[in-house]
């Protein structure tokens, strides 16, 4: 079998966009409509490795590049840019950021650099985005109106398509970034309190709205709990969500060995079957722990 490169594969993406002779599906792709796949892949990816399913991660890693080809040579048909720009560009970027690894901003000066603690590095990388930041937002923009935020703002560039969570950590981030941020862990499960309070009063008030307003603070006090246990709260919540899974199935077959229909069960002997579940599961992987 021959030996593939990346060259072959850049060509092989504008064959499969050839006008003639190309595929019809990948001729008629836009940048927009590829955008659900691409967010498969990424979690095809992520899932792959939380499961630690090494031999099928190679081939996800190979779909999310695919990807990435794709947009570059949709934008290299229009003129924008192509892979090569792509590439040019982020190692630029990494080397603008890793002025510890690369002092003169070059590769070759790779292991020139001085050491630097952690807090110092990470301190760096801070004000170098910054500093990124800043440029962008410098060229002819239009003044800033009531709807749109100053170009100066921290926030500026944390995109609103973010999955939710992941927008939540950037958000508190940014403004930790200049300061603004808890410096301790107490006053963050206060604030968490506080907010399980007012969703209380909320649901108690009827008012629709109100309690979505209120549990939307809860849940991004959560994240910033999540933020100071140094925890990423997507991976919190998917370690949630592989545990309730799991814990549900076993109820289900509880239910099924024990000849119940879960459907007319009533709630004491679902929540008997739920704990007992967790019994069962929990002495398992304590089993495991110790083999």
């Amino acid at each position: 079998m021959a030996g593939y490169g990346l060259e072959a594969l850049l060509r092989l993406m504008q064959n499969l966009r050839d006008p003639e002779h190309g595929c019809p599906w990948d001729r008629k792709q836009t940048l927009a409509s590829i955008v659900p796949h691409t967010l498969d892949e990424v979690y095809e990816v992520i899932d792959t490795i939380e499961r630690q399913d090494y031999p099928h991660l190679r081939d996800e890693l190979g779909d999310l590049l695919f990807q990435v080809v794709f947009y570059a040579q949709i934008c290299a048909e229009a003129g924008e840019f192509d892979f090569n720009d792509v590439v040019q560009g982020l190692v630029e970027k990494l080397l603008r950021r890793h002025p510890h690894v690369f002092p003169a901003g070059t590769l070759e000066s790779f292991g020139a650099g001085c050491a630097l603690s952690e807090a110092e590095i990470k301190a760096n990388w801070e004000r170098i985005k910054a500093e990124e930041r800043a440029q962008k937002a410098m060229p002819d923009e239009a003044a800033p109106t009531e709807a749109s935020p100053a170009p100066d703002s921290v926030l500026e560039d944390v995109a609103p398509s973010l999955p939710a969570l992941l927008r939540a950590h950037k958000l508190q981030k940014r403004a930790a970034s200049v300061g603004f941020d808890w410096q301790s862990l107490a006053p963050v499960l206060d604030t968490l309190d506080s907010e399980v309070q007012e969703l209380r009063e909320a649901v108690a008030s009827g008012d629709a709205d109100h309690i979505a307003e209120e549990l939307g603070d809860l849940f991004f006090s959560g994240v910033n709990l999540a933020r100071h246990l140094k925890l990423d709260a997507e991976q919190v919540l998917r370690g949630a969500n592989r545990k309730f899974e799991s814990r549900f199935r076993r109820v289900e077959t509880l239910a099924a060995e024990q000849g119940m229909d879960m459907r007319q069960a009533d709630e004491a002997e679902l929540d008997r079957l739920w704990e007992q579940a967790k019994a069962e599961l929990r002495k398992k992987a304590e089993l495991s722990g110790k083999a």
